[in-house]
């Protein structure tokens, strides 16, 4: 794992220019050039979010966002869901513990902060092991999302 990272929680309207930039462009390294998937990343929700960033000498190279109540994951009852998502690592830093750390850290937060609120995700499906080793367990059948395979995992409770 790698300890040099500088993690900073910040809500959308705390971010200066520069930390947006960098959030911005590590998502579509990731999302749309390296995954090969053409589709629109600022979907209008990162305002609603709060935002997990990791640092390593000034370059951005884990982030995701957070939703303490993500309506489209309300239980059968009602009860809305926290949701982390638009989960990256830059893929120099891959494989070597941070993404444990950045999900590890969203879900402290979660604890700590939302009174443990059950945590519901839209994972992709190559990501399903990575995830089980966190506590998730798969909900839902396989469901295609920009044309690569899905599943919604929720966090054991």
């Amino acid at each position: 794992m790698d300890s040099n990272i500088q993690w900073q929680w910040l809500r959308f309207d705390q971010m200066t220019p520069a930390q947006m930039e960098a959030m911005f462009s590590l998502r579509q390294a990731v999302f749309i050039v390296e995954q090969d998937c053409i589709y629109l990343d600022i979907d209008g929700k990162d305002d609603q979010a709060i935002h997990l960033l990791g640092w390593v000498n000034n370059q951005l190279i884990a982030t995701l966002r957070l939703f303490e109540s993500y309506r489209e994951y309300q239980s059968d009852s009602g009860e809305t869901r926290a949701s982390i998502g638009r989960i990256c690592i830059h893929a120099n830093f891959r494989n070597a513990g941070s993404g444990q750390q950045l999900v590890a850290r969203a879900l402290d937060f979660i604890r700590q902060n939302f009174n443990n609120k059950p945590v519901k995700i839209g994972a992709q499906l190559y990501l399903k092991q990575f995830y089980e080793k966190l506590g998730f367990r798969q909900v839902s059948d396989i469901y295609d999302e920009d044309g690569i395979d899905h599943i919604h995992m929720l966090l054991k409770e």
